[in-house]
């Protein structure tokens, strides 16, 4: 055995030890105190990048869950405002159907409904303008698509909301955001009405001649009789009478003494089935045309500047025009026959995009966007009357309370449909994600306590075991330290 003096190797091994021993017991209460196992990243370089990986992913978690709350309360505050314009618009419905009790009431009884009315329109303006969230305003078009016509002759309106379904170039249909830009209409097939033109009548065959076959004359299952002794412009009376009914009116050709029928209505749902079979005039064996619809294709811009071809298909409106709509609900109006003279594209509108963007995910481009209209007075219950909307009714005019429940109704469902877009927002957008984000954010919560939390037992036993091996490690040292002291037996 070697016998130092100077240099005590047995005490500089269990030195060592001891301090190992202690470097793992303090590290161990530090455990114990801090709840973590990894506190500093030379505990653990993997472990911390990939826990502050996940705390990172877990705090956005928690935002994109307080944000889809703001946004489902800014939903709230926009949709209690539109009820209260629903509530407006029925009690406007309820005075334009007394109004329209001529019978009854009297011009100061008619004026009466219609300061009630204005004063509703105000109220709703009032709505529009004030309605906000914060300091963001909910209903006045700034969250919305706005379009301004350009050609009034030809255009009654365009209206479009935050989305259309269409397609980019050649790409498959979609769904896009509109953004700014012209709209331009080209007009592929105009809209028609349905007729039947009979045969040519006698010779000299005018209004005042006398029709002397007697007969029945069927049209759309409704029958007109006429007994021999009645003029033509008489029956063709009768038949017109019953318009409101068969939805057709009957017209005479001088010229070419030739009875044609007509419908009302422009479009493919609009048909004439006649039956003469006294051929009382000339339409036993009438040539029959269907009506068409108007079709037309839209060119709008996208919020990348990209065209979005969107097609369009009606043809409803012998007063207020022709009325195009997509299955987005997307309208465009076009003047009575408007689209006849010029079957090529032209600019109509130009369009003003806005919409309210959420950040409901916690990862860049997880956004949610909603388009909340126009909801003045102004911007309701267009597309129906040529011209007008809810702000031009007057029930004091001559067929101002016919016009007022169309205006109004279409300003219902205008109402209406926003209030279900958002409430389909609400709860299939927002509240769905806000689910969602809480299962991942308890699954990632996990996750992250598993890599980064300590094992309480487990490091106890640690702890116990560091606490035990410095004690020993305390007594052997000082077992070492004397071992040198044996060399003096060898000078005594």
């Amino acid at each position: 055995m070697s016998l130092r003096i100077n240099t005590n190797m047995s005490a500089l091994n269990a030195l060592r030890n001891v301090q190992n021993a202690s470097d793992g017991f303090s590290r161990s209460i530090e455990k114990l105190a801090s709840g973590l196992r990894i506190n500093r990243a030379g505990d653990d370089p993997a472990g911390l990048i990939r826990s502050e990986d996940l705390r990172a992913q877990i705090a956005g978690l928690e935002q994109a869950i307080s944000n889809s709350q703001d946004a489902t309360n800014l939903v709230k505050t926009a949709e209690g405002a539109l009820e209260e314009v629903h509530n407006l618009l029925r009690s406007m419905r309820q005075l334009a159907v007394a109004s329209g009790n001529t019978g009854t009431n009297d011009l100061t009884a008619l004026q009466a409904n219609q300061n009630q009315i204005r004063s509703a329109i105000n109220s709703i303006n009032r709505i529009a303008e004030q309605t906000q969230f914060g300091t963001k305003k909910l209903l006045d078009g700034s969250a919305g698509v706005s379009s301004a016509v350009t050609d009034p002759t030809r255009i009654g309106g365009v209206f479009f909301g935050g989305t259309v379904y269409g397609q980019i170039g050649a790409a498959t249909a979609a769904e896009y955001t509109v953004g700014t830009g012209m709209v331009t209409v080209e007009v592929t097939q105009e809209a028609t009405r349905a007729s039947a033109a009979g045969a040519a009548l006698a010779t000299g065959t005018t209004l005042s001649s006398v029709i002397t076959t007697a007969g029945t004359i069927v049209i759309n299952g409704v029958s007109v009789t006429t007994d021999g002794t009645e003029t033509l412009g008489r029956i063709l009376d009768k038949i017109n009478s019953l318009s409101s009914v068969t939805g057709v009116v009957a017209e005479y050709n001088d010229s070419t003494r030739v009875v044609t029928l007509r419908a009302t209505e422009y479009g493919s749902n609009f048909r004439v089935d006649v039956s003469d079979s006294a051929n009382v005039l000339g339409l036993q064996s009438a040539t029959v045309t269907a009506g068409q619809d108007a079709r037309a294709t839209v060119t709008v811009k996208d919020v990348n500047g990209n065209d979005i071809t969107v097609y369009f298909t009606g043809g409803i409106g012998k007063t207020s025009g022709l009325r195009l709509s997509d299955a987005r609900g997307n309208v465009i109006l076009l003047k009575e026959r408007g689209n006849v003279d010029d079957n090529t594209a032209y600019a109509v509108a130009r369009t003003t995009a806005g919409d309210v963007t959420f950040q409901i995910g916690a990862n860049a481009g997880q956004t949610a966007q909603i388009s909340i209209n126009n909801m003045r007075a102004s911007q309701l219950g267009t597309g129906v009357v040529a011209g007008k909307s809810l702000a031009d009714i007057d029930v004091t005019k001559a067929g101002g309370a016919e016009e007022a429940l169309k205006i109004i109704d279409a300003a219902i469902q205008q109402v209406s449909k926003l209030r279900g877009d958002m409430g389909a927002f609400q709860k299939n957008v927002l509240e769905s994600n806000m689910r969602s984000l809480a299962v991942a954010k308890e699954n990632l919560t996990a996750t992250e306590s598993a890599i980064r939390d300590v094992n309480f037992a487990e490091e106890i036993s640690r702890f116990t075991k560091f606490q035990i091996l410095q004690q020993a490690g305390m007594s052997v040292l000082g077992q070492a330290n004397f071992a040198p002291q044996a060399v003096l037996q060898l000078i005594r």
